[in-house]
């Protein structure tokens, strides 16, 4: 496979005018800013919908976009809204995402652009509508979502676990009323998820211009208050209540000495064999729509997953249950071909793990932060396999900055000591040794290409909250950074196939 060099930037982080990132010019910019940089990969964080907490790795849906990423300005030259539409709005700028404002606003707006789309009936996005709602690629579940979204909104936002008996179990007359009562809202909900999945085919149409692949993510679990859950709870391992045994989390770890507890439903595994794993199956379709290649987070699970009481406050009490294996995949690839998955093997990883890697052919990851706590360890670049992606860093890490003023005295001369660099500009020491890495993928958080500090992480794992909301400043996609990138990139061997030779 070509060597190929990638930045990771979720859109919420991307700048603009508002007080959220999304797919609209700001992202068209740095696309256009990644190409002149020769990065031929950007890496987005899962693109659904998200809940308490703004994670995108907790998302109301497996298949559902964000309608927080649809972006306004494009919703103008669709005709549906007005610059004055943007009175009032909260503004862009800041270094962090306000969600609160920009999902209030975003409300507002997006209303008003579905009420002018309702009020002609034969305006030129009637067609496309209608032919998205009933598109085979939609039917396992865009109704589904649309009806949760709405009953959720007019329940004020509640679980569907706190929901009415009858609504929450799906009592067949109890939806069949429900679903007359909020015909227009479920329409409505469909309407988001059609703009959104536009915007963003517009996006990707505008990325394959440019010469940038988009590396798509998918968290292993989804969130118990979600419409998967909700419509198919058999899929899951429930007790007659549709209450969960056990949830998911991680034993003890590097970033958490307690472990981390995240609380998802996990999978009935048998009774998704049973059915051919065919709700896997259109998941990773239905991904794959909306990337080049997907990288699967937290992949471990599929060889063994640690499953936790519910209830209990930590992850300390879970044990390890056997996941599903090569079976699943080797039905995926039956079903879809090849399969360009790219697997997030990170954490306690055991022989298991890496022969199932092996046996489905689909390369890991190794994160160069990993690699200084021990002589000789598998994430130094000499270790690295040819297939594999190499990442200063993920969503998860602190920046190359934050990480390096943590680290102890014996750690940081081991640092010195393999990357010839003594400390100044450490994320471009990382990120020379990520390009110069025989691993046929590198990817660079944009935190580290800016040379940001600790206040610009991404998450902090088992942390409560005030995660997810970095954002990139108005000015960051300046030329003289694109021009050492790219020149780095030349370096390395990872220029992009159109400029060899040139």
């Amino acid at each position: 496979m070509t060597r190929r060099a990638g930045i990771l930037l979720h859109p919420t982080s991307l700048p603009g005018r508002f007080a959220i990132g999304d797919v609209g010019p700001g992202a068209e910019r740095f696309l256009e800013w990644a190409a002149a940089a020769g990065q031929t990969l950007w890496q987005v964080l899962p693109l659904g919908p998200t809940g308490g907490g703004h994670s995108p790795y907790t998302t109301a849906s497996a298949f559902a976009g964000n309608p927080l990423l649809i972006s306004p300005e494009r919703l103008v030259e669709d005709g549906l809204l007005a610059e004055a539409d943007f009175e009032g709005a909260p503004a862009g700028g800041a270094a962090s995402v306000d969600f609160e404002s920009a999902a209030a606003w975003k409300e507002s707006v997006l209303r008003r652009a579905y009420e002018r789309f309702a009020a002609d009936a034969a305006g030129s996005l009637s067609e496309p509508f209608e032919a998205f709602r009933a598109a085979p690629e939609q039917a396992s579940w865009l109704s589904d979502w649309s009806f949760y979204a709405a009953l959720k909104r007019d329940l004020g936002g509640r679980s569907w676990l706190d929901w009415e008996p009858d609504l929450s179990r799906r009592d067949p007359d109890a939806l069949r009323l429900a679903a007359i009562a909020l015909e227009s809202d479920v329409r409505y909900e469909a309407f988001l998820q059609f703009l959104f999945f536009r915007q963003w085919e517009w996006l990707r149409r505008r990325a394959r211009e440019v010469g940038v692949a988009i590396l798509g993510d998918m968290p292993i679990y989804v969130a118990m208050d979600s419409a998967d859950v909700w419509a198919r709870p058999e899929l899951f391992a429930l007790d007659e209540a549709r209450r969960p045994v056990e949830v998911s989390g991680v034993p003890p770890d590097y970033f958490s000495a307690t472990g981390q507890l995240w609380g998802n439903p996990l999978y009935d595994w048998k009774r998704m064999e049973r059915e051919g794993w065919s709700w896997w199956i259109d998941r990773i379709r239905a991904t794959l729509r909306t990337c080049d290649m997907l990288r699967i987070d937290h992949f471990r699970a599929f060889a063994a997953y640690w499953a936790v009481p519910a209830g209990d406050a930590t992850a300390l009490n879970g044990r390890w249950r056997t996941g599903p294996g090569r079976r699943l995949f080797e039905a995926a690839r039956r079903a879809l071909g090849g399969l360009p998955i790219l697997a997030e093997d990170l954490g306690m990883i055991t022989q298991e793990v890496k022969d199932l890697l092996a046996s489905i052919e689909i390369p890991g990851m190794k994160v160069l932060q990993f690699a200084f706590y021990g002589d000789d360890s598998e994430y130094l670049p000499h270790n690295h396999p040819v297939r594999s992606a190499v990442y200063t860093a993920t969503h998860d890490n602190d920046t190359a900055r934050g990480w390096y003023a943590g680290l102890k005295d014996e750690e940081r001369r081991r640092v010195w000591d393999y990357l010839g660099n003594d400390g100044r500009e450490i994320e471009w020491a990382l990120i020379r040794a990520a390009y110069a890495s025989v691993a046929e993928t590198a990817v660079v958080p944009m935190q580290d290409v800016l040379g940001l500090g600790g206040e610009a992480r991404m998450n902090t794992p088992a942390a409560p909250g005030g995660n997810w909301k970095w954002r990139a400043g108005d000015d960051a996609f300046r030329g003289d950074v694109a021009e050492r990138l790219k020149r780095m990139v030349a370096l390395a061997g990872r220029v992009p196939v159109s400029s060899r030779g040139a």
